[in-house]
């Protein structure tokens, strides 16, 4: 009993962290001795990690005089007691603690405060993963990883490689290994190593760098030996690895020959000469010049598909350059590049919606499978926390981008095929006037993105609504005093028909995008607008019957809206999609409405 209690694997008991002239165990660490523990001393070491505990885990024991800044939240802790477990902390807060906390932030109630970006620059350490690592700083005792931040969305995933899992482990070993803390270092690299042949390559790619910077040599080589077995191409390693470890992947890759051997024939110009290419296009796309992109497509006679372009430009370039190059001729949004993916499947790593919405919208398919097994909608849930995955967004908060990434693509999963590329069918009450159309549109956008801000968002951006004027009205297009600011005196009747038609067009996209990807949201929006903005706009006006009856419809129209979305809730609960959105509360639309909001 008391031997397994001792074990290092098991409980990782209470010991002084860091060691003595880097060579020897600290004196006072039982594992100095060889003799066993007693009964009785096993009893003591319990309650005092006990005792300690309470100080991370109780208020009432909240005798802390330092705070550590952990993505935003500001974690108590003992520098006594992080000075005597580990050295880094020892050097930072007896010698240089003081000017680097003063100079970091403003301390908070006297206590100095610092930062984690400051003190693991190469790495990132979440704020689950450190509260992690204080308890068994102060406790001797490895509590299990928080399944909300080590689990995936995945139902069927059984976890043990994982995205989440992997980066959670990242997360404690960067904490370990720049605070110094040798046992937990053992032990984590020996459950990295465990990640490295379960996992996919791309997710060692987090496991190679954790390595890599915190100098874990045995960790390191079997990720290169890992990834050098792959076909993970040699453009994705040198984007995301350090030039060291991309030069040992290339030589177990193509090693040299023996230096009495018969040296290998050159290969062909023809080869050379594209990869050439490739790597010019690939530069063009990396400082967003498409015009040099489209100079070189010309000279060398290639397409953009020849060398999967669209592929890189989703992996690793900005979104308008993204935006720039789909409607260019050449551009297969279901090609398959080397190792089965498709721009979308690259597009589901990254995590970015408006990326995944614009190339849904040009035809991109969430059907497609990879070679790997893979969908779109797969990748994305792998690689999202159940904790972002799960988490309510409050009233005017925006959806969690991971989260929304899921929804839209098991949505387009959804929607019926035939759809593609339906026209938007204006309501009967909007007028041919261009002047009307707009306001149409502008008052639909807006209360969009009051009751759905992140949806809405996501649409205007890809419709480019954003990079129009918005129109304030009739008022505005005459030059009103009250509009002086937003009027160009030198624009002609053309220009500005041509300015209205172009901000009108962006706000016809941006409903489209929201009723082809976000159909209950819209469904909300189109009732709220052809049924009542005309009289809940203004509810304190007009006789008192009337605004009592104006009220009375406004309470109506927010039983109605909580009726669509607890519809909305219990058809994604029998699909098994998740389809929250992040609506306001309805007070705040009432608060707005009653003001004579127009947006």
């Amino acid at each position: 009993m008391a031997a397994n209690l001792s074990e290092p694997s098991s409980s990782l008991s209470f010991t002084s962290s860091y060691i003595s002239n880097g060579a020897s165990a600290h004196p006072t660490s039982p594992f100095a001795s060889a003799e066993p523990r007693s009964s009785l001393e096993i009893v003591s070491l319990s309650k005092l990690s006990s005792n300690l505990e309470r100080l991370l885990v109780s208020k009432e024991f909240d005798c802390s005089d330092a705070e550590i800044v952990v993505e935003g939240e500001a974690v108590p802790v003992h520098r006594c007691i992080l000075s005597a477990r580990s050295r880094f902390f020892f050097d930072l807060f007896s010698k240089g603690g003081a000017a680097a906390a003063d100079g970091g932030a403003a301390a908070a109630e006297g206590k100095p405060r610092y930062h984690m970006s400051d003190l693991v620059p190469q790495g990132n350490v979440g704020v689950e993963a450190f509260k992690i690592f204080l308890g068994y700083l102060y406790t001797g005792k490895l509590k299990p990883s928080p399944p909300e931040v080590s689990t995936c969305a995945h139902g069927e995933c059984a976890h043990d490689a994982c995205g989440p899992a992997i980066n959670f482990a990242v997360e404690l070993m960067y904490a370990s290994s720049v605070f110094q803390i040798p046992e937990l270092i053992s032990l984590l690299q020996r459950r990295l190593t465990n990640f490295i042949e379960k996992a996919l390559v791309e997710d060692v790619i987090p496991i190679l760098l954790v390595a890599y910077h915190c100098g874990l040599s045995l960790l390191q080589k079997h990720c290169i030996q890992r990834v050098s077995r792959s076909d993970l191409e040699s453009t994705a390693l040198v984007k995301e690895l350090p030039a060291e470890a991309v030069e040992e992947i290339r030589l177990l890759r193509d090693p040299p020959p023996p230096d009495n051997g018969p040296c290998r024939p050159t290969p062909g110009g023809t080869t050379t000469s594209r990869e050439k290419t490739i790597q010019r296009i690939y530069r063009a796309l990396d400082s967003d010049d498409v015009e040099l992109l489209l100079m070189l497509l010309q000279e060398s006679g290639s397409t953009l598909d020849d060398a999967n372009a669209l592929h890189y430009a989703v992996a690793y370039c900005d979104s308008k350059v993204i935006k720039e190059i789909l409607p260019l001729e050449g551009v297969d949004v279901n090609l398959k590049n080397s190792r089965g993916y498709t721009p979308l499947h690259l597009a589901a790593r990254r995590r970015d919606p408006a990326i995944i919405v614009s190339l849904l919208e040009k035809g991109a398919s969430a059907l497609i499978v990879a070679d790997d097994g893979q969908t779109a909608v797969t990748i994305c849930r792998r690689l999202t926390r159940a904790k972002d995955y799960n988490s309510k967004t409050g009233h005017g908060q925006e959806t969690n981008k991971d989260r929304l990434c899921i929804e839209v693509l098991e949505r387009e999963l959804k929607r019926n095929p035939m759809a593609r590329g339906e026209e938007l069918v204006m309501s009967p009450i909007v007028p041919d006037d261009l002047h009307m159309k707009l306001l149409y549109l502008e008052n639909r956008v807006a209360f969009a993105r009051l009751f759905f801000p992140m949806e809405a968002k996501v649409a205007m951006e890809i419709a480019q609504a954003e990079r129009t004027f918005e129109f304030a009205g009739l008022s505005a297009s005459r030059g009103s005093s009250n509009n002086l600011n937003n009027v160009d005196l030198n624009e002609t009747p053309i220009m500005l028909k041509e300015r209205l038609q172009t901000r009108m067009e962006a706000l016809r996209r941006t409903v489209e995008l929201g009723k082809r990807y976000f159909p209950n949201c819209s469904q909300v929006v189109d009732k709220f607008m052809d049924d009542d903005i005309q009289d809940l706009l203004a509810l304190e006006k007009g006789p008192p019957d009337d605004k009592n009856l104006k009220r009375m419809r406004f309470m109506e129209l927010k039983e109605d809206v909580r009726k669509a979305f607890t519809k909305d809730k219990a058809e994604s609960s029998r699909s098994g999609i998740s389809s929250s959105s992040s609506s306001s509360s309805s007070q705040r639309a009432e608060r707005k409405s009653s003001r004579g909001v127009r947006s």
